[in-house]
C-alpha cells in the first residue's frame, strides 16, 4: 500500500503562489493516477486536479483552471500542485490521492489518501 505525505501548505496573501508536494512511499506510485482535492470548512471535499500515470493527461476543476498546475516527478515519487493567483475561496485543506487506474474526478474512486495540508489565503 502506497503512503502519501503532503507538504507545502501555509498562509499566503491574495494573488500569491504556493506549491504543494505529495511524496509517495513507494516507487510503484508511478503506476497510479494522482489527484489533488480540497475541503473548506463546512463544505464537502471537492476535486481540484488529476494527472494520469504517464503524465500525458491532466484535468482541472473549472474553479482552478488557468491558475493551478498539476505535475509529477517519477524520479522523486512526488506529485506537485502549483497554485498561482490564489483567492480567498482557495482556502482549504488540500489532500493528495492516488488510484491504480485512469485519472478521474470522482473522489470515491481514489483508494489512497494523504493526511492533508492547510492552505490559507488572506486578503
Amino acid at each position: 500500500q502506497v503512503q502519501l505525505v503532503e507538504s507545502g501548505g501555509g498562509l499566503v496573501q491574495t494573488g500569491g503562489s504556493l506549491r504543494l508536494s505529495c511524496a509517495a512511499s513507494r516507487a510503484t506510485f508511478s503506476n497510479y493516477a494522482k489527484g489533488w482535492f480540497r475541503q473548506a470548512p463546512g463544505k464537502e471535499r471537492e476535486f481540484v486536479a488529476t494527472i494520469s500515470r504517464t503524465g500525458g493527461s491532466t484535468y482541472y476543476a473549472d474553479s482552478v483552471k488557468g491558475r493551478f498546475t498539476i505535475s509529477r516527478d517519477t524520479s522523486k515519487n512526488t506529485v506537485y500542485l502549483q497554485m498561482n493567483d490564489l483567492k480567498s475561496e482557495d482556502t482549504a485543506v488540500y489532500y493528495c490521492a492516488a488510484r491504480p487506474a485512469l485519472p478521474i474526478t470522482a473522489i470515491s474512486e481514489y483508494t489512497t489518501w494523504g493526511q492533508g495540508t492547510q492552505v490559507t489565503v488572506s486578503s
